[in-house]
């Protein structure tokens, strides 16, 4: 059994317990009556926006497909918007890129938290408006942020709703879009200029997912993407799942060289004079922490002789890491499932930050044949 073949073992658990979610229409479940009610509201609102964005992952960027819009005639006046190219494998960004243009889709990728791609992007959505709209600039469009939970919408509208605005020299309060790591937390739908000559809104929506998910690998990459709650799916078991996929790529070994410097725990005065920030080892994206973090996770892997082709080799591995890395993380060792879930968080956050490597997870057919990965 190949180390991916593993893998996909880990992302079939993760995945069964999304699809139960998935098939629960109560409020604990992953489309509940609020999540239909913004579907519906979405939908309404297709036909009487200029243009719209749909925001997609670009770590899954087939798997964070905007369902609903499959359902609608709206092609011509549709993007597709990868974020977090940041977080994703570069060449296979590109790959799918092109893939999209292939395809007749207008694609473009973007870092929501960088400002030059922002920059580029609202260059690119004026230049969409200009040729639905015609050279008249006495209009005012509207431009309609669509996706599933999680793929940075709330980011994108905040960044696109300051640089607008400031190019435009529109007075008035800087609004901002709530923006949390946790995905559900945008409630409704809400209006941002981003342009003047011609005006420019653009609305920010909830996520919104399919009603019913039934493959075990769409939902196993939905969840350690995070657009589903860790807590109902299970912090542990995605952590367990995340770490089977880095024992089975070649990210770990570029982590062999770093060194642990014996001045990482003190800082001079004149270093804080020089503006170097203040380290505090509570804080675990510090990055002396992180490096901490990568060294234990090289050493767990490279100081034993491992079959990561077999299941369970490749179970007391994980286990081994997840127990090692309370010192990294500056956690107090205690055997039990709280202290785990603590462990399984912090890694989770490094992981989505892009603090342990790139990773694309919706690879191209035709490129490989990892069951997990394509």
């Amino acid at each position: 059994m190949a180390a991916m073949a593993v893998t996909s073992l880990f992302a079939e658990s993760v995945g069964a317990i999304v699809r139960e979610l998935s098939l629960k229409k109560a409020a604990d479940g992953l489309y509940g009556p609020c999540m239909a009610a913004f579907e519906r509201a979405i939908i309404e609102r297709v036909p009487l926006v200029d243009l719209v964005v749909e925001v997609r992952d670009a770590r899954i960027p087939l798997t964070s497909a905007f369902e609903p819009l499959r359902r609608l005639a709206c092609s011509h006046k549709q993007m597709i918007v990868l974020n977090k190219v940041d977080l994703a494998d570069r060449s296979l960004t590109e790959m799918w890129l092109r893939h999209f243009k292939m395809h007749n889709f207008i694609c473009y990728g973007v870092n929501s938290h960088n400002k030059d791609s922002i920059n580029e992007l609202l260059r690119v959505v004026r230049a969409r408006i200009k040729k639905l709209k015609g050279d008249d600039r006495s209009y005012t469009s509207t431009i309609l942020l669509v996706g599933i939970p999680n793929v940075g919408k709330s980011a994108m509208v905040n960044s696109m709703h300051q640089i607008g605005r400031t190019g435009a020299e529109v007075k008035g309060k800087l609004r901002h879009a709530t923006v949390s790591s946790q995905p559900g937390e945008t409630k409704d739908i809400i209006s941002y200029k981003i342009g003047s000559h011609p005006n420019i809104y653009v609305l920010d929506t909830p996520g919104v997912l399919s009603g019913e998910i039934g493959v075990d690998d769409l939902g196993s990459k939905l969840a350690l993407s995070g657009a589903i709650d860790d807590s109902l799916v299970g912090e542990v078991d995605l952590a367990r799942y995340f770490l089977s996929v880095l024992n089975s790529k070649e990210e770990y070994k570029r982590w062999e060289n770093l060194k642990a410097d014996a001045d990482d725990a003190v800082i001079s005065t004149s270093e804080f004079n020089q503006g170097r920030r203040r380290q505090y080892p509570s804080d675990h994206t510090q990055d002396f922490i992180v490096r901490d973090v990568r060294r234990t996770l090289f050493r767990c892997i490279s100081s034993n002789s491992v079959n990561l082709e077999n299941e369970n080799t490749m179970r007391i591995l994980i286990e081994n890491q997840l127990t090692a890395l309370h010192e990294p993380l500056r956690l107090p060792k205690e055997p039990c499932e709280d202290s785990y879930k603590a462990v399984a968080s912090k890694l989770l956050n490094l992981f989505r930050t892009g603090r342990l490597g790139r990773y694309t997870f919706d690879i191209l057919p035709g490129i490989t044949n990892d069951p997990i990965l394509s």
